[in-house]
């Protein structure tokens, strides 16, 4: 009978061929890594992707449409410089002819007269700003009797006994929140103008105004929080240390109003724990749009908010696979494909309605079945720490937060509008590098809300800021929410704009 003998080359065969796959996913990683490394340091710093609104726009039916396209959007800048050119100070120069052109080019007579109201030219110049020192002079009445004196009302100001004003200590944030200045350039360009200015100085005034606005800052943040839908993000801060730096983070969380008013809160903390989703968001119900992080799954439990995925992530992720993996390109254009429902919607304006719902049912839904199956499909076909594979795990895993916006029209596709927010602040950590402790880091947070709300809203914040700094101390608090940004400006009478951030597309 023959006899069953080992063989040891096929043993050998087994562990050459799973060498073999492993140093192939290695290759593959370097490969990816190797990509990502030379478009860092030689092409741009964003992805090369082009945006989903310029895909669609080059996808257009026609050179018609494409052409009326570009009128329209003219037209709507136009319409917008108007606006702007209404609302800055005017001033007419008047320009008279000179005496010694006093006199008809053609007949040299000297009997001439005005001709209609003469010829307009609109020039832009800048006029330099200026601070000033004020001299406050309170009179002083007495009574004939020699018992009666009565002295005029004092000038309001934020802190007792300080020397600056409301309008200067809304500058300052500002200048620092809004325009991303240092305050060492800020004391710079304040000395300039005459005023004697130390950074140390500007730092004090900065955080009083933090503390006395503390208020308004904390209040948004629980009106945010207390939204249906709610989006969230965070991005790394410097704080400094003891002959270093540690990390610290800023997180920041926003949502629309039924009028379409957009509010932005923001939240420092020294680490990316849950801690800070929980604290803002804990004991709340509606929707939490965020990536795949885990620090939010402590407010997405089932007695707590729904989780609403991202797609902007996961096209990340696939167009990051594409130098490796070309198929992973099919994936891109099924992304494309939602993102063409939510334009029609938008073009059609029936966005956050039923009908928009009923779009995505009718146009979203099979795409996304179309999606599935093609991720079950080739995610055997790749190694799952592949760059392919990486994104293929990641959809399949977000599948269900990433499919609730079908059945919803409040939500959103992808968490754009949050990393939007954090931009100033990524552009603030460029400049002035890192935070002075974490005290420091929660000031900032709360200045940095009222700013980006009411920059959100189209309203001044230098004009804002010089306002509530004196308000808000004598404010019931009961009725602190007259005082934020975007109520404030209601009570003006102005509505808010149509479009305040970036647009999700």
């Amino acid at each position: 009978m023959p006899q069953n003998h080992f063989c040891p080359w096929h043993e050998e065969a087994e562990e050459l061929k799973a060498e073999v796959e492993r140093i192939g996913t290695q290759v593959q990683a370097l490969q990816t890594q190797l990509t990502a490394l030379q478009r860092h340091v030689f092409g741009k710093k964003t992805e090369k992707l082009p945006a989903v609104e310029q895909q669609l726009r080059q996808q257009a039916a026609s050179p018609e449409d494409e052409a009326a396209r570009t009128r329209a959007a003219l037209a709507k800048r136009r319409e917008r410089a108007a606006l702007k050119a209404q609302q800055a100070p005017t001033r007419e120069v008047r320009h008279a002819v000179p005496p010694e052109s006093r006199h008809c080019p053609a007949c040299g007579s000297e009997d001439l007269k005005p001709l209609g109201t003469g010829r307009t030219t609109v020039v832009y110049e800048y006029v330099p700003a200026f601070f000033e020192r004020q001299v406050h002079v309170q009179q002083v009445l007495s009574c004939a009797c020699g018992q009666g004196v009565v002295t005029a009302p004092a000038p309001q100001k934020v802190v007792d006994k300080g020397e600056y004003g409301p309008g200067f200590l809304s500058h300052v944030v500002t200048s620092k929140c809004a325009d991303a200045m240092p305050l060492h350039r800020l004391a710079q360009r304040v000395e300039r103008g005459g005023v004697p200015m130390s950074r140390s100085t500007l730092t004090d005034l900065f955080h009083q105004a933090a503390s006395v606005l503390q208020p308004l800052s904390t209040h948004l943040l629980q009106v945010i929080a207390a939204a249906e839908v709610v989006w969230a993000d965070e991005t790394p801060v410097r704080v400094l240390d003891v002959k270093k730096t540690r990390q610290g983070y800023l997180w920041t969380f926003l949502t629309q109003t039924p009028r379409g008013e957009w509010l932005l809160g923001y939240r420092f903390s020294l680490g990316r724990a849950s801690t800070t989703p929980k604290d803002v968001l804990g004991c709340t119900r509606g929707a939490l749009v965020v990536d795949a992080y885990t620090g939010y799954n402590a407010v997405t439990l089932p007695e707590g908010r729904v989780r609403v995925g991202c797609w902007a992530h996961v096209r990340r992720r696939f167009f990051e696979a594409l130098p490796t993996a070309p198929e992973a390109q099919e994936a891109l254009d099924f992304i494309l494909a939602l993102y063409r429902v939510e334009a029609q919607a938008r073009d059609a304006g029936l966005v956050r309605t039923d009908a928009h719902r009923e779009l995505r049912q009718q146009h979203s839904a099979p795409v996304l079945a179309a999606l599935r199956a093609w991720l079950e499909a080739q995610t055997p076909l790749h190694p799952p720490k592949g760059p392919l594979g990486q994104a293929l795990s990641y959809a399949r895993k977000q599948w269900d937060a990433l499919t609730r916006f079908v059945s919803d029209a409040r939500l959103p596709l992808d968490n754009n509008r949050s990393e939007a927010a954090l931009r100033k602040a990524a552009l603030g950590r460029k400049n002035f590098l890192f935070v002075g402790h974490e005290a420091a880091g929660e000031n900032l947070a709360g200045l940095y809300a009222l700013v980006a709300t009411c920059e959100a809203n189209g309203v001044n914040p230098e004009e804002y800021l010089a306002d509530v700094l004196l308000r808000v101390q004598t404010h019931p608090n009961t009725r602190i929410g007259k005082l934020l940004p975007h109520a404030w400006k209601r009570r003006r009478g102005v509505e808010p704009p149509d479009s305040p951030l970036q647009p999700s597309l």
